[in-house]
């Protein structure tokens, strides 16, 4: 064993795609290094799916050069089709991006990790924007995937924001992860929080959803990870955790990646949502797969994405993958549901 830490499993019930992955950087007609942390729906009667894209100076060489966003479309949800052209990138932010008091161009850095739910018949999109002066969540609408109008941005730090796909008692919710190193001792103690508005615009009304020290199997920080699909017995919801070893040395392309990240699946309560009313004790998704432990930018990653619950009962899980590569994973909606029998 390679580090210290103990050996964690997936959940016998999910079951990962046996062409994984279903979209690498060898997929895209343009240059590409990293694939990873897509957000995927449905939208107008297709799958659809925007991934960060990241492009290194060189291959294998942990330098990057630039970060945009990739559009696929697939009518199955396991064959994507990638438009010839990224959707978003720094080149373009002032004709792609339009919003009130929109930041300038140099103060930005990049926009990434979008995560994609469908309001109303409208598609958000939530993402991390990096400025000089801190990293803010957003919260965009878009209507063609090549223009973004963003209707908010919080205040730094904060990220891996997910709208849930409804309003819930007159307001629309989300989950979101601040990180504030200094309240939490100078250092990684990072929890899931929960935030509402009328409007997608103002947010207020933060309530703790879940604390880093609740979940067995993280040691350093948890967070939202693919929007939550609504079911009779409460919102499903997957997250990241992360635990950190390090015995774990270099372990991908840099000097040294000494994290594991998993993903986990709790139920929160359809008329509060802040309220956790199960969560399962064990990793849902732990890095097992070759392409999840080896030859990765950051190996031992798993970050789900992307959740559709289809009409059958089987429901989708979309997961970037070392941060390198997007897979998919399935599992039937009464299984992950079981999982979170167990009271927080």
């Amino acid at each position: 064993m390679k580090n210290s830490t103990p050996i964690l499993q997936s959940a016998a019930c999910i079951k990962r795609y046996c062409g994984n992955p279903v979209l690498a950087p060898s997929d895209l007609p343009y240059p590409s290094s990293l694939v990873f942390n897509a957000g995927v729906t449905k939208y107008n009667g297709r799958y659809v799916m925007v991934f960060r894209n990241d492009v290194a100076e060189k291959e294998g060489v942990s330098k990057f050069i630039e970060t945009n966003l990739g559009l696929a479309f697939s009518d199955d949800g396991v064959n994507w089709e990638v438009e010839p052209a990224p959707c978003f990138s720094m080149s373009n932010w002032d004709r792609a991006i339009s919003m009130s008091d929109k930041p300038a161009r140099e103060e930005v850095r990049r926009l990434y990790d979008p995560r994609l739910t469908v309001i109303d018949g409208r598609c958000v999109i939530c993402c991390a924007i990096d400025t000089k002066h801190g990293v803010h969540g957003a919260v965009a609408i878009t209507e063609d995937f090549h223009h973004f109008d963003i209707l908010s941005m919080t205040v730094p730090d904060n990220r891996n924001m997910v709208l849930f796909p409804e309003k819930i008692g007159g307001e629309y919710f989300r989950l979101e992860r601040p990180f504030p190193v200094y309240s939490r001792g100078g250092r990684d103690r990072f929890d899931i929080w929960c935030g509402r508005s009328k409007d997608l615009v103002y947010w207020g009304r933060h309530a703790l959803v879940l604390a880093v020290e609740q979940v067995p199997y993280a040691n350093d920080k948890i967070g939202p990870a693919a929007p939550p699909v609504k079911t009779p017995k409460g919102w499903l919801t997957t997250i990241h955790t992360v635990d950190k070893d390090p015995a774990r040395g270099k372990n991908g392309w840099g000097n040294a990646w000494r994290k594991r990240y998993c993903g986990g699946i709790m139920l929160l309560d359809l008329e509060n949502p802040s309220k956790v009313i199960g969560l399962s004790r064990e990793p849902l998704l732990a890095p097992e797969a070759d392409y999840e432990v080896e030859g990765g930018f950051r190996n031992d990653v798993i970050f789900p994405g992307g959740m559709i619950l289809e009409d059958s009962g089987e429901v989708k899980i979309y997961y970037g993958s070392a941060d390198t590569v997007e897979c998919l994973a399935t599992a039937d909606v009464h299984d992950l549901i079981a999982l979170c029998e167990a009271p927080v």
